[in-house]
Order: C-alpha cells, then structure tokens, then sequence
C-alpha cells in the first residue's frame, strides 16, 4: 500500500511517501515559511524527483490534529486536493499518535506532546513494545500540572517527542519525575509517522473519503473562544 501524507500542525511542514513500513522518499522543511506556500509544492517534487505519481498512492493522509489551527486546516486542504480528483481514501491521522510512531522502535512509555498554549499542551501518552504502538491515553489538551500527576502515578520513565517536549521536559523534571527528550533530529512531528499512523487506519478500516475528512482540534479557536467572551448570558 502506498500512502503520501502530510505534516503541518506546527512550525515544521513534510511530506513523505511509504510502501506499507517502508519509507520510499520524505521531504522536511523548518524555515518558517508559511505551509499554504511550500506545502503543495513541496509534494508535487517530492513525487517528482522519486519518480512517482499521485495515480500510484492508494492512499492520502494528513495530520489532522491536534496543533495549529492554521497549520491543521492547511494541511487537511491539501489532503482533500490530492485526494479528490482521482476519488482517493483519506486517513485522518491523530497529530500526537503520529509523532508517537517516531519512537515505536524503543520500549516504553512515550509521551507526545504539543504547546497549546494559554497554559496548556495537547497531549497523549503510548506503550511501545516490539516495534509496536499500544494507546495509554486520549488525544487531549491538559496542563502540565494535570500531566505530571498522571505520569508520577504511572512511575515509569516518559519519553518526550514533539515540539511541546522540551516544555513538558522542564516541568516533570522540575517535579523530580524521570523523562528523556528525544534528540533534536526525531523530536519535531514528521510526515513518516503520519504515514505509519495511517497504514494502521487502513488496516482497521478507519479511511474516509475527501468529502469526509475534517479537522480534529480538540479545543475552540482563540477566535472562537473570544467571540463566546464578548457574548452575554441570553447567547447574544
């Protein structure tokens, strides 16, 4: 099965193809140029200069959150318009599962985690063990406070991956609770773990068409959030 999928639910944008656990090729870009600029092209040459074409992917996916809701909706754009023309399933790929998959290789408990700000991270906790990926917990947004007291009852050593990891790192270790970051080149979200993400959809039936695939912020917009502020108690 050849999957192309999608990363942009934070400051780093990538694309990347597989075949089934393989990775054939995979674009990643850190230069804080907006996504709906280098996103879509950096697909097409990827493609490109790998030799293929989007005919040959069975499937599209994309992180659909959580993250940026600029970056998520950008994201989940592009996905829909590779997808549509030739009627192509979707996977709609948890944001922090996917970057948990960067470390499915080691044995333990991982911690995915991204800055929602507002005192806040997105954050889901995973069992890996034999190349597999177990979940602990949902896709959430929590405080740090919230996350430390689950992870002293867990009592087991967190490793930290996503761009909220090094946050999360500062505050279990100033609890006194064991983590570990994971270095600089697999900390950051990448299209390879939404792919992989996305081969276990597929397996389990979890596909969607393009008309279907939605963003999943897991909290409301702070444009939403300000417009509820301004409102009265009578809705209005």
């Amino acid at each position: 099965m050849k999957i192309i999928a999608l990363e942009s639910s934070a400051v780093t944008a990538c694309v990347a193809v597989t075949e089934d656990e393989k990775l054939l090729a995979q674009s990643f870009q850190n230069s804080g140029l907006t996504h709906s600029a280098t996103l879509m092209p950096m697909a097409a040459d990827l493609l490109k200069n790998a030799g293929l074409s989007l005919d040959e992917m069975d499937v599209v996916a994309v992180a659909a959150g959580p993250g940026s809701f600029t970056g998520v909706r950008i994201g989940v754009a592009a996905a829909k318009g590779l997808a549509w023309p030739g009627e192509k399933p979707c996977a709609p790929c948890s944001t922090l599962e996917s970057m948990a998959w960067q470390c499915a290789h080691l044995e333990g408990e991982i911690c995915a985690a991204m800055d929602a700000r507002r005192d806040q991270i997105y954050c889901a906790r995973f069992q890996a063990q034999d190349g597999g990926l177990s979940r602990l917990t949902e896709d959430r947004a929590m405080g740090l406070e919230e996350l430390a007291r689950e992870v002293r009852g867990s009592g087991r050593t967190q490793i930290l991956v996503g761009d909220g990891g090094a946050l999360v790192q500062r505050w279990l270790e100033s609890q006194g609770l064991p983590c570990r970051l994971m270095p600089p080149h697999l900390v950051h979200q990448t299209a390879w773990g939404v792919a992989r993400a996305a081969l276990r959809l597929a397996r389990e039936g979890g596909l969607v068409s393009a008309a279907a695939l939605t963003p999943s912020y897991h909290r409301l917009s702070q444009a939403e959030r300000e417009r509820l502020e301004r409102m009265g108690p009578d809705g209005r």
